[in-house]
């Protein structure tokens, strides 16, 4: 029998070892750390402090009232840098053994929610449902204040400059309706005016002087919480009442 020639045997190995080589390859880790980038993959993105890709714009919001088997809760918060820097129950239930439960339970839950920025929070003891409604108009804040958050359309902050024009709701008073409208620019109230304001009689001297005072104090205070003017006490308080529904249609 002829023995192998040399050159054979040598072809032969090459061919092995280039087999080998292919194999290897195809038996890459599909783990690789740039596969996924290279197939068109990333990593989630962080979610926001808040639990959501969506940030929460500045300002002051108001939450949905919460009913419960002892009364009402609603949740007011104030939003600075995207983080929730006061929280206050503007209603709560009271009367009875309730108006204890509210104040041992409401100011806890209050920082509770300034520390956990969000509504994750523990319910107080002893005050279930105070807590629970406390925590369902607080989401209701949230979603509000993440809603009136600006797009990030990647033109330098653009969408956050955006004017927005907004009108409260009417607020009736002893002497005639109070209705403000007001110009949010960049999360700040940057105008405020009474559309509706009580008139006729003693009312025109009123309404005159105070209104420009309280669309001033509106512009200077970014929030509904502004003083009274002296001698114009009903104006001022329709006047508030339907700047707090202006803000909260505004988002804050």
């Amino acid at each position: 029998m002829r023995k192998s020639h040399p050159v054979r045997r040598t072809v032969l190995a090459t061919a092995a070892t280039v087999s080998g080589i292919v194999l290897l390859l195809s038996l890459k880790p599909a783990s690789d750390p740039g596969s996924a980038e290279a197939a068109g993959g990333a990593p989630p993105a962080a979610e926001s402090v808040q639990g959501g890709a969506r940030p929460i714009g500045d300002g002051t919001v108001t939450g949905d009232a919460a009913q419960t088997q002892y009364g009402a809760v609603q949740v007011r918060l104030t939003v600075s840098g995207g983080k929730i820097t006061k929280a206050e129950a503007v209603q709560a239930p009271k009367g009875g053994q309730s108006d204890q439960i509210t104040s041992n339970a409401v100011p806890r839950l209050n920082q509770a929610v300034v520390r956990a920025q969000s509504a994750d929070i523990d319910a107080v003891s002893g005050a279930t449902y105070t807590s629970n409604g406390y925590k369902e108009s607080l989401q209701s804040a949230i979603d509000k204040a993440r809603a009136s958050a600006p797009a990030d359309t990647g033109n330098g902050g653009g969408a956050a400059a955006q004017a927005k024009t907004v009108t409260g709701d009417v607020a009736q008073t002893q002497y005639g309706p109070v209705q403000v409208r007001i110009t949010v620019t960049g999360g700040k109230i940057t105008k405020a005016e009474a559309v509706q304001a009580p008139k006729g009689g003693q009312s025109d001297q009123v309404t005159s002087n105070a209104v420009p005072k309280l669309n001033q104090a509106a512009v200077q205070a970014g929030t509904a919480d502004i003083d009274a003017v002296s001698g114009a006490t009903y104006t001022s308080e329709g006047y508030k009442e339907s700047l707090q529904s202006a803000l909260d249609k505004a988002g804050g």
